[in-house]
C-alpha cells in the first residue's frame, strides 16, 4: 500500500512537471511574438524618447508597446513620410488605421500591426478620447511639442498570425 502511494505521488509529480514544461514552451513561443521596442522598425536618425508596454487581459486580450520617437528631420510630417517608405521597403503592407489621423502597417506574415502618427495628431486624438495611450506617453508627446522636436507616436501590437 505504501509503495502504491509513493508511485502515485511520483506519477503526479511527473505529470505536473510535464504540464509545466509544456506551459513554459508555449510561453516562449508567445514571448517571441510579443511586441517589444526592439521589434519596431525605426528610420535612421531617430531615437526612442519614451516607451511603455500595456496589456489588456480582457475578452480580446492583447499586449502593445507604445513609443514616442524623436528624430533629426525638418518636421514630424517628414518623419512620418520616411517611416511609411521605410516600412514598405521592409515588406510591411500599409493598411487602414482606426482614425484618419493615424497610419497603420502589417508586418510580413501579419505577425505585427503598427499604428503611427505625428506627435501632434496623436496627442489631439488622445485628448479627444478617440485613441487610448498611457498617460506617460501623452506626457512624452506633450514634451516633444514643447521642445519643438520632430516626433512620432507609434504602437506595435501582435498581429493575427
Amino acid at each position: 500500500m505504501v509503495v502504491d502511494s509513493v508511485r502515485a505521488r511520483a506519477l503526479i509529480a511527473l505529470s505536473t512537471l510535464a504540464v509545466m514544461m509544456l506551459a513554459a514552451g508555449c510561453g516562449q513561443s508567445s514571448r517571441s511574438r510579443s511586441p517589444s521596442v526592439d521589434r519596431v522598425p525605426l528610420i535612421p536618425r531617430t531615437r526612442v524618447f519614451a516607451h511603455v508596454t500595456r496589456c489588456d487581459p480582457g475578452a480580446n486580450s492583447y499586449c502593445a508597446v507604445q513609443l514616442v520617437v524623436v528624430g533629426r528631420y525638418g518636421s514630424s510630417d517628414a518623419m512620418l513620410k520616411n517611416e511609411r517608405k521605410y516600412l514598405q521597403s521592409l515588406g510591411w503592407g500599409l493598411v487602414n488605421a482606426a482614425t484618419g489621423d493615424e497610419h497603420a502597417a502589417e508586418s510580413p506574415g501579419h505577425r505585427f500591426h503598427l499604428v503611427f502618427a505625428t506627435a501632434a495628431l496623436d496627442l489631439k486624438d488622445w485628448d479627444l478620447g478617440w485613441i487610448k495611450r498611457s498617460r506617460m506617453i501623452a506626457r512624452a508627446l506633450s514634451q516633444t511639442m514643447i521642445n519643438r522636436q520632430s516626433a512620432l507616436s507609434l504602437m506595435l501590437e501582435s498581429g493575427a498570425a
